[in-house]
């Protein structure tokens, strides 16, 4: 129960129902992270713009990379919600339950290249309290196993928007 009231369909303003009756029709229900966004009509199409440029969209970074992004992050902040979210997203876009389970176990336990936990490694550090510690090392360390500077870019957008819809969530309650 969310620590405050969502927003019903009925609520909505008619953008904000035109995005939500597909997922109505599909799935029969909102989640509770689109009804908290559905009360603002601004916080949900700049939220709305971040899912559908980074996460749904083909990008630099495979699907693969990006949902490991997204449970990492989500795990680290406690987000159980958006853990639960994006285990089933996880496998929606091709990721084996066995793999999706080896990401909860953190990076050295996923069966990648090292390059990738070179960068997944950079995202968990660029989403802790001590951000502020990276140095220009760490930028380098992942450029010289291959990733270039926008791969690096998009993939702490991707980190920067998870420690928003985590702090979301976990601020107003939501799925408990």
């Amino acid at each position: 129960m969310a620590y405050i009231k969502l927003c019903k369909y009925e609520e909505m303003t008619p953008n904000i129902q035109a995005k939500a009756k597909p997922i109505l029709e599909k799935t029969g229900k909102l989640g509770e992270i689109f009804e908290l966004l559905a009360l603002d009509e601004k916080i949900y199409t700049a939220t709305d713009n971040m899912v559908q440029s980074y996460l749904l969209q083909e990008t630099r970074l495979p699907y693969a990379t990006k949902e490991r992004i997204a449970l990492l992050i989500s795990l680290e902040n406690n987000c159980t919600m958006c853990v639960d979210v994006h285990k089933n997203i996880a496998k929606m876009l091709g990721m084996s339950e066995e793999q999706v389970e080896e990401t909860l176990q953190g990076v050295d336990a996923i069966d990648c290249d090292e390059s990738e936990k070179v960068l997944l490694r950079l995202c968990l550090k660029a989403g802790s309290k001590e951000n502020y510690k990276t140095v220009q090392e760490d930028i380098d360390e992942v450029k010289n196993v291959g990733y270039s500077e926008l791969e690096i870019l998009e993939a702490i957008a991707i980190t920067g928007y998870f420690n928003y819809i985590n702090t979301l969530s976990n601020v107003f309650g939501l799925g408990k």
